[in-house]
């Protein structure tokens, strides 16, 4: 025998809240590699990306000088031409990591558990009008920036400012559902299910996207280097740091032999 509406209804119910707890948890899990890989990010910089812009520009002083050598070498011109773009990007690409804020240096747990906290208040799947949705997406993006920063004190204070009008929170079980009637109530479960479920899958796309990026393999492949004793960043570093010197001498070599 088929079952009734009422008898369905616990199911769905519960069905909403495991799903609206899976998506708390994704969230948390895209923040959290948004800013491990940031962290990364600084760290790459801080010990060899510097190090590299410095690199690209010398190369391109050095093509630069052969190039007025010989102005009628198209390939010395065009070889020139190219360091010199790859000088103005890497110096680009270290102005923008400059000008970021720097990412916390620790994700704690006590920072997860306030994202989660707050999250699972103030997400805007649990809105019960359009106005109540806007005003809970405004502070999801303010969430999301204070755990990027770090800041959970920031965090605690969005929660306090958020609970005076928190709005209808979700429905926890059938006795809680508004009176409207077995099936307006299954129609709102149900629309709010798929809701959940096309959210769900937005974050994890977006996370294998994340995770698919060059700059989150790298992390991967050197952090495990990292955890067998190796210090892959480091060795890098160090024979940059003898390009760069070999780099500096030849072109003084040049400019005192012209």
């Amino acid at each position: 025998m088929r079952p009734s509406l009422e008898q369905e209804l616990p199911r769905l119910v519960q069905e909403q809240r495991d799903l609206g707890e899976q998506v708390i948890s994704a969230e948390l899990e895209l923040e959290t590699v948004k800013v491990e890989t940031a962290q990364f990010q600084r760290r790459y910089y801080d010990t060899v990306g510097r190090l590299y812009a410095q690199l690209d520009d010398l190369e391109a002083q050095i093509a630069s000088f052969l190039a007025g050598l010989t102005p009628d070498d198209a390939f010395a011109q065009a070889h020139a031409e190219g360091t010199r773009q790859q000088a103005r990007k890497s110096a680009e690409e270290a102005g923008l990591i400059e000008a970021q804020p720097p990412p916390p240096l620790v994700i704690t747990p006590e920072l997860k558990q306030a994202f989660r906290r707050a999250a699972m208040m103030m997400h805007p799947d649990r809105a019960s009008t359009e106005p109540d949705r806007q005003r809970r997406h405004g502070f999801m993006i303010k969430l999301n920036l204070a755990y990027e920063r770090g800041d959970q004190q920031a965090i605690e204070k969005l929660v306090l400012d958020f609970i005076p009008g928190s709005g209808m929170q979700e429905v926890d079980s059938p006795d809680e559902i508004p009176d409207l009637g077995v099936e307006l109530q299954t129609l709102q479960i149900v629309r709010r299910t798929g809701e959940l479920r096309r959210r769900l899958e937005e974050i994890q796309d977006e996370l294998r996207g994340r995770k698919q990026s060059d700059l989150y393999k790298m992390k991967v492949t050197i952090e495990r280097a990292e955890t067998r004793g190796g210090n892959p960043l480091g060795d890098l570093a160090e024979k940059i740091l003898q390009e760069l010197s070999e780099k500096k001498a030849k072109l003084e070599q040049m400019i005192l032999a012209s």
